[in-house]
């Protein structure tokens, strides 16, 4: 089962239009769950974005322990320690993944809204930070929902599933 957790205001045909597609990748049930609520005071004042870890801690303090992967979807832009920006990260020990749709807004590069291409670009870190919390780590293949995207562009150049030996990985450790 995969949980799909909206932080604060998420359009619902999205959320639903990305279980039903996240069911089909991984054949697993797929359930939008109540949003959880965040205050932008969470937000590291200096930088104006949420810390990867505060956002997992507080879903999974919210939310009932689920027996499957939880997806956490938020407009907040994210970072980590090591990094200046996530577009999403997860949490292997939480079997907890998120994706933040801040920096995967076509607007966030100075071009015009394009639903579509937002949906796919959330779809493909969807899936590659599920992958995460499934235990998978990054793939040499630049076509791989599991390549490391360093920027918009890789991401775009990602598909949205696995390369063979990532789906015999995944398929392993589910």
């Amino acid at each position: 089962m995969i949980s799909v957790v909206p932080i604060n205001s998420i359009d619902a045909s999205f959320l639903a239009r990305l279980a039903l597609c996240l069911e089909e990748r991984f054949l697993f049930s797929c359930q939008v769950e109540r949003t959880v609520h965040i205050p932008r005071t969470t937000l590291n004042s200096v930088r104006g974005q949420l810390f990867f870890n505060t956002l997992v801690s507080k879903v999974v303090s919210a939310t009932p322990q689920a027996d499957g992967l939880r997806l956490i979807i938020t407009d907040y832009d994210l970072y980590k320690t090591s990094h200046q920006f996530v577009f999403g990260d997860a949490s292997e020990e939480h079997r907890v993944a998120a994706v933040s749709l801040h920096r995967l807004r076509s607007e966030f590069y100075g071009e015009p809204s394009d639903p579509n291409l937002l949906f796919q670009r959330t779809l493909k870190e969807a899936v590659h930070d599920l992958g995460h919390a499934l235990g998978l780590k990054h793939c040499f293949n630049p076509r791989c929902a599991m390549y490391f995207s360093n920027s918009i562009f890789e991401s775009d150049n990602k598909l949205t599933h696995f390369c063979e030996n990532c789906e015999k990985k995944a398929r392993a450790n589910r």
